[in-house]
C-alpha cells in the first residue's frame, strides 16, 4: 500500500527508526531486571490452568 492509499482510508503512518535496533539486545532497566529475577527465584511462576485441572 502506498501512503496515500492509507491517508485515504484515515489510519496513521507509523515509520520506526532503525536506529532503535541498538537497545534490542541490551535492557533498558537493569535495576528492574535484576529485581524481577530475583522475585522469581524466590516466589516462582504461578501453576498454569491446565496443569491445575488436570490433578
Amino acid at each position: 500500500m502506498k501512503p496515500t492509499e492509507i491517508n485515504l482510508k484515515k489510519k496513521p503512518i507509523v515509520k520506526i527508526d532503525k536506529s532503535l535496533d541498538f537497545f534490542n539486545d541490551k535492557p533498558l532497566f537493569p535495576e528492574k531486571l535484576e529485581k524481577a529475577n530475583d522475585m522469581l527465584k524466590r516466589i516462582g511462576l504461578p501453576e498454569s490452568q491446565k496443569a491445575v485441572n488436570k490433578k
